[in-house]
C-alpha cells in the first residue's frame, strides 16, 4: 500500500524540528513499516500516541526529552506513515496485537536493551501491553489517560469512534471541527489543533486501523482492559489523567494506582489530553520520572 503523503503542517513541524530530529521508516521482518522520530542518545525513551494520532503530535516534547534521552516516537501501527499490519482482526485480542506487535518488533531491533515507555490512550495501551508481554523490557511506564486500565469508556465517545473522526473531520471541514473538538486556547494548543485535524482529515487515511480500534472500543459493554494484570507490572508507573476526561473517567486511573504495585497518580485540571493542554506541567513530572532511579 502507498505511504501517506505528510501534510503542510506537519512538514513545517518537522522542519522546526530538524536536525535534532530525524524521521525514519523502518522496515519490519513482515514486510510492514512504522515511521520513528528519533532525537538525542542515552537511555531510550519510546512515546506512544492516541488513536487518529502521529508521533509528530509529541514535538512539544521530543527535543526536550532528548537532553539526556534517546526518544523513539513512534507511529502507531496504520496511523501516521506507519502500515496496517497483515492478520486476523476479528476479536479485541487480535486487535490489541495489531498495535503492539509491529511496536515490539520495532524495539527488539532498535533498542534491545531496557526501556521507559510513555503512552497516551491507545498509546497507554500499547505501553501496557508492552510491558506485560515482556519481550521488551520496560522498566519505567508513564500512562497518560491511557485505555486498557479498565473497561469504562463514556457512551459518548464510543459514539464518536464508531462514527469515525476520520469522516467527520473530513465532512465537517476545519472550522466546524475545531467548533466541536476545541483544542487547547493557547498558540501551542492552535498548532496541535491544526495537526490533529490534518492527520484525521487527509484523503488517505486507512480504516484498518479504526476498525481494529472498534473492536478495542465497542458501543456496548466492557472496552478491552487488562485490570486483573496489573498487579503483575513491576515497572515503576507514573499515571497522568485529566479530571474532566470524557472518555475514560478518573475513577479508571484511581482504582489502576492501588492495583499496580509501583504507582504515582497525578491529576490535573485537563480533558482527555492533559499532556498538550499543560505540557508545562506534566513535562518537569515526566522528566523527574523517567531520570529517577528509584521506584515513586
Amino acid at each position: 500500500m502507498k505511504a501517506p503523503a505528510v501534510g503542510p503542517v506537519e512538514a513545517a513541524l518537522l522542519a522546526q524540528l530538524a536536525p535534532a530530529v530525524v524521521a525514519k521508516v523502518h522496515w519490519l521482518p513482515d514486510g510492514g513499516a512504522l515511521r520513528v522520530l528519533e532525537a538525542g542518545a542515552g537511555p531510550t525513551v519510546v512515546l506512544l500516541h492516541g488513536r487518529g494520532g502521529a508521533a509528530s503530535q509529541w514535538f512539544t516534547y521530543l527535543t526536550v526529552l532528548a537532553r539526556g534521552h534517546r526518544v523513539l516516537a513512534v507511529d502507531l501501527p496504520g496511523f501516521g506513515m506507519s502500515s496496517a499490519p497483515d492478520g486476523p482482526l476479528a476479536t479485541a485480542e487480535d486487535a490489541a496485537a495489531f498495535f503492539t506487535a509491529p511496536v515490539e518488533s520495532l524495539l527488539a531491533r532498535l533498542a534491545p536493551g531496557p526501556v521507559m515507555v510513555v503512552g497516551h490512550s491507545l498509546g497507554g495501551l500499547v505501553a501496557l501491553e508492552l510491558a506485560l508481554r515482556g519481550r521488551v523490557p520496560v522498566e519505567r511506564l508513564a500512562l497518560v489517560d491511557a485505555m486498557g486500565l479498565g473497561p469504562e469508556m463514556a457512551p459518548k465517545a464510543r459514539l464518536f469512534f464508531h462514527a469515525g473522526p476520520e469522516r467527520l473531520a473530513r465532512s465537517l471541514g476545519p472550522w466546524a471541527w475545531a467548533r466541536m473538538m476545541p483544542p487547547p486556547r493557547t498558540p501551542l494548543g492552535e498548532r496541535l489543533g491544526a495537526l490533529a485535524y490534518e492527520l484525521l482529515s487527509r484523503p488517505d487515511s486507512r480504516a484498518e486501523a479504526a476498525r481494529a480500534f472498534n473492536l478495542l472500543a465497542p458501543l456496548a459493554g466492557p472496552v478491552f482492559h487488562r485490570a486483573g494484570r496489573l498487579g503483575s507490572v513491576t515497572a515503576p508507573a507514573l499515571l497522568v489523567w485529566g479530571e474532566r476526561d470524557d472518555t475514560l473517567p478518573v475513577s479508571t486511573a484511581e482504582q489502576a494506582a492501588r492495583r499496580l504495585p509501583l504507582a504515582r497518580l497525578l491529576r490535573l485540571d485537563a480533558g482527555h489530553s492533559p499532556h498538550q493542554e499543560h505540557p508545562e506541567r506534566v513535562l518537569p513530572e515526566l522528566k523527574a520520572f523517567l531520570a529517577a532511579s528509584s521506584a515513586p
